[in-house]
Formats: structure tokens, C-alpha cells, sequence
């Protein structure tokens, strides 16, 4: 994998980390607690969502998976907690 797919991966990362951080599916790494803040999650699926539309057509069939799956996984999570309130 070329050094810049990496990166590109890490980027999705880092916003699939954070949403799921702000769902409180993961402790914050600076407090150690579990915070939830649904908008913060929003917005980093919202990051993701423009991600995909602005690099429609222009990524490997591999990236593409990947950025599929950190929505899908993302998605759906933020559905399941905004359904135990």
C-alpha cells in the first residue's frame, strides 16, 4: 500500500475514532471516562459522508471499501445510541 493510501486510511481512522469516542463506545483518552456528546459524533460521520462524496470516483477499489465500512460501522452505531435515549 502506497504511503499516501496509509495516511488516508488514518485520516478515516481518526474520525471513525472519534465518533465512536462520542457515542461513549470508547473511554476519552484524556480524561479515561466514557463522554457522550451526539453531536461531536454527527459531525465526524458528517467528516466521513463528505470524505466519499468529494473523492467519488477517484480512489482505489480498496479505499473505497475502507471508507464504506468506517461509515457503515459508524452509521450505525450513532442509529443504535440514539435509539437507547
Amino acid at each position: 500500500m502506497e504511503t499516501k493510501d496509509q495516511l488516508f486510511i488514518q485520516l478515516l481512522y481518526i474520525f471513525h475514532a472519534s465518533a465512536m469516542q462520542a457515542m461513549g463506545k470508547l473511554k476519552s483518552p484524556i480524561s479515561g471516562k466514557i463522554e457522550k456528546n451526539m453531536e461531536q459524533a454527527k459531525q465526524a460521520i458528517e467528516m466521513l459522508e463528505m470524505l466519499k462524496e468529494k473523492t467519488k470516483n477517484n480512489l482505489s477499489e480498496d479505499l473505497t471499501r475502507a471508507l464504506d465500512n468506517f461509515l457503515s460501522e459508524t452509521r450505525l452505531n450513532y442509529i443504535e445510541e440514539l435509539e437507547k435515549n
